[in-house]
C-alpha cells in the first residue's frame, strides 16, 4: 500500500452554534486557548500542502461557515490546485452563501443528517429546528446546483432509524451517504453507554452491504467501521459475487477500512496533524514542521501504517490488510492505538486453527 495523503479534513474553527452530542469539537461561539488561525497562516498552510501533494481538503470546524474568510480560504485553495469540499451543520446556509460556495470553488458540500424526522435530529444535535435548517440547506443546494453528500452518525438512539434515514437521504438526491459508527472521542467520550452493542455492529454492516450491492443510484459507506471490508470479501465469496463497489470522485477510493495516518488525516484549528477526526493525538504540529515532514517522519504515522505491529486479533486477522481495525476506537475504549478494534468479534483463522489444535480436557 502506498502512503499518499489523498483526503485532509481542516478544522478551521473550534466555534460552532450546536452541540452535538458526539462532537470532538467546541459548542461555543468564542473558545479560549483555540482561536481561528489568521487568513495568511491559512494561505501559509495551503501552500506547504500543495508543495507536497494534492489531496481533496474539507474545511471543518466546529462550523466554518462561522468564518467570514472561509470562502477566501476555499478560493486560494482552489487556485492551488486542490479539490475544496466543504462540511457544515447546515444551519446557517442561506442562497447568498451558495452563490459564494460556488464563486470559491466549493466542489462538494457535506450534511449531517442523523434523525428520519427532526425530533431525532434535533434530539442529537441538542438543538431545536436543526433538522429544518439541513432540509432548507439541502433545498438551496438542489436550486443552485451544488453537489452535497450527507454524513448521518449513529448510536443507540437512533439506530432504529437507519434505514429511514437511506430512504430519505436517497430520495433528497444526494450524491452519496456515509453511514458513520460513532468513535467515542470529544464529547462522544461521555456517551460510551450509547454506543450500539458489538452484537449489532454485523448485523448492520450486513444490511449495508445488501443496500451499497443492490443501489446503483445512491453511493454508500460506512465509516469507522473497517471490518466492513472483512464482511464484503466474506459475502462476495459465499455468494460467488462479482459485485463492484463503485468510488466517489472527491474520496479515498474506497480500497480499505480504517485510513487514518496513511491515506487521510485531520489538521485542526491549533495546527496540529492528526491521524483522523476521531483520534485525538498529535503526529506533529504545522508551526513547527512542514506537511511533508510529518507526514512522511511522524512516529504515529509509521506504526499506523505497520499493519505487522498491530496487537492481538488484529495483529493475527488474514484481513489486517484491508480492515486493520478503527485504530481511534482502540486508542479511546484501550488506551493504546494499535490494539485490537473493540467493536469486533472476528476470530482470525490462525487463531480458531490454534484453539481446533489444542486438545479438550474432557
Amino acid at each position: 500500500m502506498e502512503f499518499i495523503p489523498k483526503w485532509i479534513a481542516w478544522e478551521i474553527t473550534r466555534r460552532c452554534n450546536l452541540k452535538c452530542v458526539h462532537c470532538r469539537s467546541s459548542s461555543e461561539l468564542a473558545v479560549k486557548g483555540h482561536p481561528d488561525f489568521s487568513f495568511a497562516e491559512a494561505k501559509r498552510v495551503l501552500d506547504d500542502i500543495a508543495s507536497y501533494a494534492s489531496p481533496v481538503i474539507v474545511l471543518s470546524g466546529g462550523e466554518p461557515l462561522l468564518r467570514k474568510d472561509v470562502f477566501d480560504i476555499a478560493k486560494y485553495g482552489d487556485s492551488k490546485g486542490m479539490r475544496m469540499c466543504l462540511a457544515t451543520n447546515g444551519t446557517l446556509v442561506t442562497a447568498d452563501i451558495c452563490v459564494k460556495l460556488k464563486n470559491a470553488g466549493i466542489k462538494m458540500v457535506s450534511l449531517s443528517l442523523d434523525g428520519a424526522k427532526a425530533e431525532t435530529h434535533d434530539d442529537f444535535r441538542n438543538q431545536k429546528g436543526a433538522f429544518d435548517g439541513t432540509m432548507n440547506a439541502i433545498k438551496l443546494f438542489k436550486e443552485h446546483g451544488i453537489p452535497f453528500l450527507i454524513n448521518s452518525s449513529f448510536t443507540i438512539r437512533n439506530r432504529t432509524e437507519i434505514p429511514e434515514i437511506y430512504k430519505l437521504v436517497k430520495n433528497l438526491g444526494a450524491t452519496a451517504w456515509y453511514m458513520f459508527m460513532i468513535v467515542p472521542t470529544g464529547r462522544g467520550e461521555d456517551i460510551m453507554e450509547e454506543l450500539i452493542p458489538i452484537d449489532l455492529y454485523d448485523e448492520i454492516l450486513e444490511w449495508h452491504y445488501e443496500i451499497e450491492k443492490s443501489d446503483n443510484e445512491l453511493l454508500t459507506r460506512p465509516t469507522c467501521a473497517p471490518h466492513y471490508y472483512r464482511i464484503v470479501r466474506q459475502k462476495a465469496k459465499e455468494e460467488q459475487s462479482s459485485f463492484k463497489r463503485r468510488n466517489l470522485q472527491f474520496s479515498t477510493g474506497g480500497s480499505k477500512g480504517c485510513l487514518a495516518g496513511q491515506l487521510i488525516c485531520l489538521i485542526n484549528v491549533d495546527l496540529d496533524v492528526l491521524p483522523c477526526s476521531y483520534f485525538p493525538k498529535s503526529a506533529g504540529n504545522l508551526h513547527k514542521q512542514t506537511f511533508k515532514e510529518i507526514w512522511e517522519d511522524s512516529k504515529l504515522f509509521a506504526d499506523m501504517r505497520d499493519f505487522k505491529g498491530y496487537k492481538d486479533n488484529c495483529g493475527s486477522c488474514e484481513y489486517v490488510n484491508v480492515c486493520g481495525g478503527c485504530r481511534a476506537r482502540a486508542y479511546a475504549m484501550t488506551g493504546d492505538y494499535l490494539a485490537q478494534e473493540p467493536f469486533c468479534n472476528y476470530i482470525p483463522r490462525s487463531i480458531r486453527e490454534k484453539e481446533e489444535k489444542i486438545p479438550s480436557d474432557s
